[in-house]
């Protein structure tokens, strides 16, 4: 059996088992054994790669696997497999939350068993995203990651929640279409060997003509994007942030954005690149407005997951700007940063979740103190929010650094002028981040029912280390990163 497999049959598994134990003890034993054999796998996956890698495999794709799916009505569907460095980074993203986010949600309450049943369909769809090669297989699991959203939002969720999923429902089935038709282009306008294909390696090497790309690279982009919080496409996000619960929140932010950026760059950028070329200015000038408009916002905002879900906004449209680049240094800043943005921002929204579940408010003007009360719980987000700010020695450091070198690094005057744009938002970064651990952990105390409160138990305790393990591993030794990151982009100048 292909190894990458394992990746989608384990969550398969896993949902049985959860129907046939409805017990939360057993509920909770399947998730922590289940994400673990993940974690484990996407460990034994990059050991396997170096291997590969040092025993002088080049191969663009390793362990890759193909069937026919569907071969009738003009259609040539494959079950392919394959994955390169940064597809590997993202499985260990995805295992690193989906681990951490079971112990985030050990008290989840009511209806337990569903939510882990809704949340592994989630990871079964983003987990075999990133290992398919065929661009129709991607969508089909890219669709299987959307749909549990809706659930997962409106029934677990709080706030305005019904309002918050049927947004974020609508929002990415707009998003949907635009991707399919873009791959629909695609598909029926290229032959490679007489031949119409959905595959991407055989794609990559076709001439895919000019007047396919100017209009399928605007419709992938628009369709990934928007699921990447793309300015004005981004407003579902929010609202999506602040009303789930806290998994779904983490899971969200640290990897179903990462599919979007994983989408435009695997497609849009690898496949269509003339028409990145020819259309993707407009896309740079909508990046970098996104990346100020959501600092800005984060600045404006008083409830601690809106500061982060319009932070995240801002870091996601960094990403998509840096993709746009089109040159090695910058694209691996991209990457870099959406494995340092999946989890430093699941960290903050992990401990947001374990504050508000103490305090049962978010609001700036109704916390305070809670370093003297909860001192790991205020140790995490201290770190959470200097990762965000660019601290060097943490991931946001060295990934945004990696980002604005290759960005600048392009001698015209336009890309030059949004760079510098993009970099004066790390000042206003600095602002929300630091008023916010200002005012909740060393502010007065502004409700004396929180002295009473606890820190974080053990389960909590796990998921928060784990997590910083990442964002500070990251900052201290991103070498190895950069090195398999490298080595996937082949095809870029």
């Amino acid at each position: 059996m292909n190894i990458l497999s394992l990746f989608v049959l384990v969550p398969v598994l896993m949902l049985v088992a959860y129907a046939f134990c409805p017990n939360i003890k057993q509920v909770r034993a399947i998730g922590v054994i289940g994400s673990s054999i993940e974690l484990i796998l996407s460990g034994v996956l990059l050991f396997l790669f170096f291997a590969e890698r040092h025993a002088g495999n080049t191969a663009e794709m390793l362990f890759t696997y193909d069937a026919v799916w569907y071969q009738a009505a003009n259609l040539n569907i494959h079950f392919s497999l394959g994955v390169d460095g940064i597809s590997i980074l993202m499985l260990m993203l995805t295992s690193v939350i989906m681990f951490t986010g079971v112990f985030v949600s050990w008290d989840m309450d009511p209806l337990p068993r569903d939510f882990f049943m809704w949340l592994t369909l989630l990871a079964i769809g983003v987990y075999g995203f990133f290992i398919t090669t065929d661009m129709f297989t991607m969508f089909f699991f890219y669709e299987i990651a959307l749909i549990p959203m809706y659930l997962l939002i409106g029934v677990w969720g709080n706030g305005k929640k019904e309002y918050a999923a049927m947004k974020v429902a609508l929002m990415l089935m707009g998003a949907s279409a635009f991707i399919f038709t873009g791959l629909l282009g695609i598909y029926f306008g290229t032959t490679v060997n007489g031949e119409h294909t959905f595959s991407l390696l055989e794609l990559a090497k076709a001439n895919i003509p000019l007047s396919v790309q100017l209009w399928a690279f605007p419709c992938i982009f628009v369709g990934f994007g928007t699921l990447s919080a793309l300015f004005p496409f981004h407003t579902w996000s929010p609202d999506g942030y602040g009303c789930a619960p806290t998994a779904v929140s983490m899971f969200h932010a640290g990897v179903l954005k990462n599919l979007g950026a994983y989408g435009c760059f695997r497609i849009a950028m690898q496949l269509l690149p003339e028409g990145a070329n020819q259309v993707g200015w407009i896309f740079i000038i909508l990046s970098v407005i996104g990346v100020v408009y959501g600092a800005f916002c984060a600045v404006s905002q008083k409830d601690l997951k809106y500061i982060n879900a319009y932070s995240s906004v801002s870091h996601c449209c960094l990403i998509l700007f840096a993709i746009l680049m089109w040159n090695k240094t910058a694209m691996t800043g991209a990457v870099m940063q959406m494995v340092s943005h999946g989890v430093m921002t699941a960290l903050f929204f992990a401990l947001i979740g374990m504050i508000y579940g103490r305090t049962h408010t978010r609001n700036l003007t109704e916390l305070g103190g809670l370093m003297k009360i909860m001192p790991f719980l205020g140790v995490g987000y201290i770190i959470a929010g200097l990762a965000s700010l660019g601290l060097p020695g943490l991931s946001g450091f060295v990934a945004e650094m990696t980002i604005f070198v290759g960005s600048f690094a392009h001698a015209d005057v336009f890309t030059r002028v949004f760079t510098v744009i993009s970099i004066t938002t790390i000042v206003i970064t600095a602002v929300y981040i630091l008023r916010a651990v200002g005012k909740v952990l060393y502010g007065p105390v502004v409700n004396d029912h929180h002295l009473e409160l606890t820190d974080a138990k053990f389960t909590e305790r796990l998921a928060i280390v784990v997590l910083i393990i990442g964002v500070a591993g990251i900052g201290l030794y991103p070498g190895w990163i950069s090195e398999m990151i490298g080595a996937s982009l082949t095809f870029v100048h």
